[in-house]
């Protein structure tokens, strides 16, 4: 069992279709590059009345998103993806962690 990480995001107006579709679409090189990362889980909610997206992920205890940031394909998808949602200078997504505060 791995740890959990969760944070929101922004989506920008009239874009909830096409970050949906473009998700349903996730290319296979991202999907390996985060899995070879130690994501074993992720989700990702809409609320669709503000723009909120609640995320969370299941990491491997043993691994380190740290260089994730840093990877070809992963900036490529936020440049693919920085149309649709607020985002900082290098493209990245605005990112607002989150704390755990209850598990049962």
């Amino acid at each position: 069992m791995g740890k959990i990480v969760a944070f929101t995001m922004k989506l920008l107006p009239g874009n909830e279709e096409a970050y949906e579709k473009r998700h349903n679409e996730i290319w296979p090189e991202l999907s390996a590059l985060l899995r070879e990362s130690g994501i074993e889980e992720y989700h990702i909610f809409l609320d669709k009345s503000s723009g909120t997206l609640f995320a969370f992920q299941r990491v491997n205890e043993k691994q380190s998103l740290s260089e994730l940031p840093r990877h070809p394909i992963m900036k490529d998808w936020w440049a693919y993806m920085k149309d649709l949602m607020e985002t900082n200078p290098d493209n990245s997504p605005k990112v607002k962690r989150l704390e755990n505060v209850f598990t049962l």
